[in-house]
């Protein structure tokens, strides 16, 4: 089975996505199943992790029912409020929902970097605990300190970080990025998105321009805690659904290990049900 497991929809007339301007004219539109749909079929997915794209409960609803109606939408991950005092019972009652199988503060657009590590936040993340959901990291290099601490103090919860933690691939920054995502990767059991790294590289970039850090990835997180992600519709600022899927085989040349990052490591990471 292949998953892409992330991946976004919008409807620019809900009005929430603050960060979703007319300046970015490709993606400044609609963007619905129909659309993925093709693409999907064209490159053998059989599924999908939904991703939000708004800090709104209201959004997280809007994905939820989209879920409900696309087959092929395996799970959403959404967005809740964890430092509202009722982020706990927020919690616990979104997961109730049988396609709710992450949540996401969206970590990268807060300006305080040591947010994660607030006190007040400890009973959200105790919540997903026990409600048995994946953090999607969705963090900066410079972050990357406070995600190790919040791993540590929280070592049952189940984390990803998205993007690769989107190192800085244009500018040719490489080592302070790679130091502290090897840590990550060896003292925690985070999981890490083979995903959003062409948009972090320069204009018609080549696959030399990733290699170093798909192949640092690869080495600390091992085929069995990457996983595959699109990262459409933002991937098409960057590059084709198609390119990508070439620009991974050529990375990943390791059949077993492409079949893992591309598919099962998907259903472990996020208790994807599959018949």
């Amino acid at each position: 089975m292949r998953i892409d497991a992330h991946q976004h929809f919008w409807q620019l007339e809900r009005g929430d996505y603050g960060w979703l301007t007319s300046d970015l004219e490709p993606l400044y539109r609609d963007f619905m199943p129909d659309d993925l749909a093709p693409h999907l079929r064209q490159h053998g997915i059989d599924g999908t992790v939904l991703v939000q794209a708004a800090p709104t409960s209201a959004e997280t609803e809007f994905l939820l029912d989209i879920a409900d109606k696309t087959p092929f939408v395996l799970g959403v991950v959404g967005w809740t409020d964890f430092a509202a005092t009722s982020a706990a019972d927020d919690i616990a009652r979104l997961a109730k929902h049988p396609k709710l199988v992450g949540l996401r503060p969206m970590i990268q657009d807060i300006a305080d970097d040591d947010w994660m590590l607030r006190p007040d936040l400890a009973p959200a993340f105790e919540a997903m605990i026990n409600a048995d959901l994946t953090f999607d990291a969705l963090v900066l290099p410079r972050h990357l300190s406070q995600l190790r601490q919040l791993l540590s103090r929280h070592p049952r919860l189940r984390c990803v970080i998205d993007h690769g933690a989107k190192p800085d691939i244009a500018g040719e920054k490489f080592d302070g990025w790679a130091n502290d995502i090897a840590l990550i990767a060896k003292e925690s059991g985070a999981y890490c998105k083979l995903s959003g790294l062409l948009t972090e590289a320069k204009k018609d970039a080549t696959i030399a321009d990733l290699a170093p850090y798909v192949a640092h990835l690869l080495e600390y997180f091992g085929p069995e805690r990457l996983v595959w992600g699109s990262d459409w519709p933002v991937l098409t600022m960057a590059a084709s659904y198609e390119i990508w899927i070439e620009i991974t085989a050529a990375l990943i040349r390791d059949e077993p290990a492409r079949r893992a990052i591309l598919g099962s490591n998907s259903v472990d990471l996020y208790r994807i049900p599959i018949s």
